[in-house]
């Protein structure tokens, strides 16, 4: 096995340990399990260690002679970005608040001052608290309703145990109060004297809701609530009026709301509406009335009323509809809004924001935007009573923009729009929106940019997602140019297994289903050599976690068609995976893809489409792999086992390379711009594969 000190001339190759496992009279055999260390979530397996150093050790060896161009492409991204950046304030009771990026700085600093005067007051430095550090990430942040005291939480090794201590604000002092192992919102309750948290328990699930009152020991912690089905996840957040703890549990299909007085957290919680299979809700609360956003009635949810004394008797206030996906509300003073996306017709998957008035049901008054394809949303409003709402917007064209919109007159007031240091001219650059035909006759929409002079049949970049009803919104990207302006075009597919189209969109690609999402992106790329977009060979794809699954299932079926691929913390062991509930997701996972514990037919199925488990001998393009060392989410032996396997029976020469980062998680490095190098390598790598002039 190579040694790291040394420069490798040719690639590891993982040692063959015979193991097999059995389910349903059916065996699999996996020669590469060793690859998990048994001690996970420690990895200290001198084997492993050291094969996957000598994994890295390849891959910095072959980018080598291509760092000039890692270079150059970061030096590229790194100009787009503003160094010296802030937030716009946004006032939140006396204070106004933003956060800051100084020159060269990787993290944020958070400030606020009086809005009746005086001087800006940092209140958290992220600089200083992830000096030293290879890896940082600031999880929850809440102030105190009284501006006292700042609640945070960091992670300082990707592992997504946050530690949750508590700032003196007036002092600047730390308070001795001490939470490790959090995973959760931090929520100020009984005026200031409480706070509401989750731990992860040791299989990183959240299954509680604690109370833990300041100045107080630890293990005189109160438990407010206790999940005992494995499968659900359990979060605590505040009403928008800050009268009530809204305590949830939920798995990706059915949800549970309990509701506790905020002022009086050992209170009896009140249970809106028992849990019921397939069925998800969340609710909140004005002069008694329980607003509930719910999918009981209708797949793509309506909005119902309840009294507060009989929280189950929902009454429908905007009925469920096969034309408008209804993704959430927001109630204020005076009014409420709600979101969502048209599912059929002109404008279809794009966002829409709507006002209502609480005592005219007919009342709606949209907000309009300037262009046919863009992604809009509620920004952050904290405040009850206001005349005006914070929106962000942007498209693949249009840089991103805070708006003010105010209702009195139905105006949207610039207040900043994203600033590109080293020049940006959008009149360069045109976006389109396209509807390509998959399988079964399926309009699938595609979100493409690229350069108005860009010659036909060039390269392009199509990346996916489609897991988890998550959409992959049409939005802009500064990094994105850098292959944009070299002659690609980047397109996004709209696949289903999102919600981009609705909850229909997002069922049609989840389990007995599954396959779909695969084939909506075969044929998304066929589609897009049929009109002269590109030609086959000269497709880059990526795609992260469950992304990284698609990768790898595309590349089993159809890898003529791509001529590069990056599969970051890909999630490409699904059968294993789905078969071990000691790991963090597996039980909450089961409704997403199949239990293959239970259900045969689940088995198999999982097992016909796993990545891992479909890798043949055949020709397969380029790869870049990318794994964390302390991902809790897609756990660092999945890609690994995965190139290993590939290495043994591909019968090309293509490049393949595993990078795992040693002291990272999911989201790979930590810091704006060292996240921003892992883009630059990628690209690099896709350039080069691509023979793409750089």
């Amino acid at each position: 096995m190579a040694n790291s000190t040394q420069t490798p001339v040719q690639p590891p190759v993982a040692a063959k340990k015979p193991h097999s496992f059995t389910h349903h009279g059916l065996t699999v055999s996996d020669d590469y399990a060793w690859l998990r260390d048994p001690g996970y979530p420690t990895v200290t397996d001198k084997d492993v260690l050291a094969h996957l150093e000598a994994e890295n050790a390849w891959f910095e060896a072959r980018m080598e002679p291509h760092k000039p161009l890692v270079d150059t492409l970061f030096k590229e991204m790194r100009a787009r970005i503003k160094e010296a950046d802030k937030s716009v304030p946004q006032k939140d009771g006396d204070y106004l608040y933003w956060i800051e990026f100084e020159d060269g700085a990787e993290y944020k600093k958070w400030w606020r001052k009086p809005v009746a005067g005086g001087a800006d007051q940092l209140i958290l430095d992220e600089v200083a608290l992830a000096e030293g550090k290879r890896y940082f990430r600031l999880g929850a942040l809440s102030v105190s309703a009284d501006g006292k005291l700042l609640a945070y939480a960091i992670d300082d090794n990707g592992s997504e145990r946050f530690t949750a201590r508590i700032k003196d604000l007036t002092t600047g002092e730390l308070l001795p109060d001490e939470i490790p192992g959090t995973l959760s919102a931090l929520v100020w309750v009984a005026n200031d004297k409480g706070l509401v948290y989750s731990l992860a328990n040791e299989n990183w699930r959240t299954d509680n809701a604690r109370l833990h009152w300041l100045g107080q020991p630890l293990d005189s912690d109160v438990e407010l609530y206790h999940e005992d089905d494995e499968g659900f996840r359990v979060g605590s957040s505040l009403s928008a009026n800050e009268k009530w703890l809204i305590v949830s549990a939920s798995d990706h299909e059915t949800s549970e709301v309990r509701l506790i007085p905020a002022h009086d957290p050992l209170a009896a919680p009140i249970l809106v509406r028992p849990r019921e299979k397939g069925v998800e809700y969340d609710v909140d609360e004005r002069d008694d009335v329980l607003y509930v956003h719910a999918n009981d009635t209708h797949e793509n949810f309506r909005l119902a009323t309840a009294p507060l004394a009989a929280p189950g008797e929902w009454s429908t206030v905007i009925e469920g509809s096969d034309a408008f996906y209804l993704t959430g509300f927001d109630l204020f003073a005076d009014f409420y809004v709600i979101e969502g996306r048209k599912t059929l017709g002109a404008g279809a998957g794009l966002d829409q924001i709507e006002l209502r008035h609480y005592d005219d049901p007919a009342y709606v008054q949209p907000i309009v935007f300037p262009e046919a394809s863009y992604s809009a949303g509620l920004a952050d409003n904290p405040e009850w009573a206001v005349d005006r709402l914070r929106l962000s917007y942007e498209s693949m064209v249009s840089p991103a923009t805070v708006y003010d919109y105010h209702l009195a007159d139905r105006r949207l007031e610039t207040l900043k729009v994203q600033e590109i240091p080293s020049g940006y001219d959008a009149s360069l650059y045109r976006t389109e929106r396209l509807e390509i035909t998959a399988r079964g006759s399926t309009a699938i929409p595609v979100s493409v940019v690229m350069r108005r002079d860009r010659p036909a049949g060039g390269p392009l970049y199509l990346y996916g997602y489609g897991a988890y009803g998550i959409s992959i919104d049409p939005g802009f990207s500064t990094a994105r140019l850098s292959l944009v302006d070299r002659g690609f075009a980047y397109a996004i597919a709209h696949i289903r297994g999102g919600d981009d189209l609705g909850r229909a969109w997002y069922k049609a690609g989840k389990l007995d289903r599954r396959t779909n999402t695969f084939n909506d992106f075969v044929d998304v790329a066929r589609d897009l050599i049929a009109r002269g977009h590109t030609e086959a060979g000269k497709i880059a794809i990526s795609g992260g976690s469950a992304g990284g699954e698609l990768m790898g299932a595309v590349i089993n079926s159809d890898p003529h068609l791509f001529g590069a691929v990056a599969a970051h913390v890909p999630f490409v062991d699904v059968l294993a995976t789905m078969l071990d509930e000691t790991l963090p997701l597996t039980p909450g996972e089961w409704p997403e893809w199949g239990n293959p514990i239970e259900d045969q037919a689940a088995f198999e199925l999982i097992r016909s489409y796993s990545p891992y488990d479909q890798v043949s001998a055949q020709a397969y393009p380029p790869l870049l792999v990318t794994a964390g060392l302390n991902d809790p989410r897609v756990t660092y032996w999945e890609p690994a086992k995965w190139v290993a396997k590939l290495r043994e029976l591909k019968t090309d020469a293509n490049e393949l390379l595993l990078k795992t980062n040693m002291g990272a998680g999911h989201g790979g490095k930590s810091g704006r711009f060292e996240s921003l190098r892992e883009t630059a390598e990628e690209f690099a790598f896709i350039l080069w594969q691509l023979g793409v002039k750089a």
